[in-house]
């Protein structure tokens, strides 16, 4: 399973959507609805999935799925 598709499981979960509805250019605020404390839970669900570890400073550059994608690409 490729990092998106296991990424979008995770998302579906926790956020309650269907997965067919989380795309690349998803915004997790704006089309995802999720609020900080979502975010909070999201980026731990992401850390422990991935082994990779989402410091504050990089948190505030992931704005889509996309972003979320790639900094997990270039941090495994």
């Amino acid at each position: 399973m490729e990092i998106f598709e296991k990424l979008q499981a995770i998302i579906a979960d926790q956020l309650e959507l269907d997965e067919d509805t989380i795309t690349y250019d998803s915004h997790i605020l704006d089309d995802l609805g999720a609020d900080s404390l979502d975010v909070v839970d999201l980026i731990m669900s992401v850390e422990d999935e991935f082994g990779v570890e989402v410091p504050d400073e990089a948190l505030e550059n992931i704005r889509t799925v996309e972003d979320m994608v790639k900094y997990i690409e270039d941090n495994m």
